[in-house]
């Protein structure tokens, strides 16, 4: 039941961000006039209020109860989006939004250790895949029905949004609280009777007591971490980083489509998701997640491929582009339910949301740059290159998850663990 909780608790909290995702920008560049600069700089202090949290929020779920880290990152969150109601300036704006970054992403880590410790080992792909699947429904469903409820040609027009965002994060904070009763079995706080479920996850009290620096250290001096860490960062440019604004702006400048064009493929991505993340769960249960990893990168190179074909048939460029957002859904559906189950299982004991807290920051660090590259690169009209530059990063993310395996059989054929050198060090 808690895992049912959790997943229904992702869901709705995507729920009401899809309802402001869409619109923020168009709302603050346009209908509120603060110009193209303050809705950028939006976007940016929202990923770095992300980048700021993920490591705290991780930090912290390591030292008290994830339950109430994820429950007060919630309500920050709902009261970010709250605030944009009143924001009647730029700076209030973006103030709001960076609030709401913080909120948002401080969530993430810590919801992630409450189902490695609620969930047992052999299900946790299939919790981590419902769980990324009742998000990608939350966000879309949250998008639709605020295309019916956000009026962009008055300023008033995107409360109901933000309202919806606030509720949303607000029932989802309540959904983890329920969770977390004892009515359920042992709180969430003890950890000492659910160490023995969580084998290498449980907590190592002097990994938890080491300073900001002794638990990084701890980290990199896991090698398969390493590359799990460049794995992280060349996936999340790979694809992520280029979602929102990328992939659209190629659509658009150089491949001439129509803008429902790029609606109707980001329809396609959630639908595919949906339909095959518990199949693609099945299929691929006995895989190491070291494997499926390099098979994201395959796939996902692929998708670039296909992106560059469309270049060169304008007859057929907007179905090759909505194909190719389906071909990324594929991959999607074994990133989400194997990166996070694997990263926790390579971290330090005791360190699990800290390295989880580290990984996301990676992840929403260099999301954050894509935009900027997009921009330059086809602001230039070198729509050749910004194909080129993600082939090529998505190849080294297949060498990185191919020495990301090896690494591993390294690990289980070798006894010395060099978390304590790193601390003596």
């Amino acid at each position: 039941m808690r895992a049912r909780l959790l997943i229904l608790a992702s869901a709705v909290a995507m729920l009401g961000w899809g309802t402001v995702l869409p619109y923020q920008y168009a709302y603050a560049a346009s209908t509120r006039g603060w110009g193209s600069l303050v809705a950028a700089a939006a976007s940016s202090l929202f990923s770095v209020g992300a980048l700021l949290a993920a490591p705290i929020g991780g930090r912290l779920a390591d030292r008290v109860s994830p339950v109430v880290v994820a429950v007060v990152a919630k309500a920050v969150a709902a009261a970010g989006a709250a605030s944009l109601i009143w924001a009647n300036g730029p700076v209030a704006f973006l103030a709001g939004m960076f609030v709401f970054g913080l909120g948002i992403t401080a969530a993430a880590p810590a919801q992630s250790v409450l189902v490695l410790r609620w969930v047992g080992g052999s299900d946790r792909r299939r919790v981590f895949a419902w769980q990324f699947t009742g998000q990608a429904l939350g966000m879309a469903v949250g998008a639709f029905v605020a295309g019916y409820v956000v009026n962009l040609h008055r300023p008033s027009g995107m409360w109901p949004a933000f309202a919806a965002a606030a509720v949303g994060f607000v029932a989802s904070g309540v959904l983890l609280v329920v969770a977390g009763l004892r009515r359920w079995g042992m709180p969430a706080a003890d950890d000492a009777a659910e160490a023995g479920d969580l084998g290498d996850l449980a907590p190592s009290g002097r990994l938890q007591a080491a300073s900001p620096r002794a638990a990084v250290r701890a980290i990199w001096s896991v090698p398969a971490l390493r590359w799990t860490a460049l794995i992280t960062v060349t996936l999340a440019l790979g694809f992520y980083a280029q979602f929102e604004s990328g992939l659209p702006a190629y659509a658009l400048t150089i491949l001439d489509v129509k803008e429902t064009t790029i609606g109707l493929a980001a329809a396609v991505n959630c639908v595919v998701i949906i339909v095959l993340q518990m199949l693609v769960v099945k299929l691929t249960a006995r895989r190491s997640g070291a494997t499926l990893l390099m098979w994201v990168g395959v796939i996902w190179t692929a998708s670039w491929l296909v992106l560059a074909a469309a270049s060169f048939a304008p007859e057929l460029a907007a179905v090759l582009f909505v194909t190719s957002f389906g071909v990324f859904a594929v991959g999607e559906t074994m990133y989400a339910p194997v990166l996070n189950p694997l990263t926790a299982s390579l971290a330090p004991s005791g360190l699990v949301g800290t390295t989880l807290g580290l990984f996301t920051a990676l992840q929403t660090g260099f999301s954050a740059v894509g935009p900027l590259v997009a921009g330059v690169i086809l602001g230039a009209g070198f729509g050749s290159l910004f194909i080129g530059v993600h082939v090529l990063i998505s190849l080294v993310a297949v060498l990185a998850a191919w020495r990301l395996r090896v690494a591993m059989r390294a690990t289980r054929s070798s006894v010395p663990s060099p978390v304590d050198a790193a601390l003596a060090a």
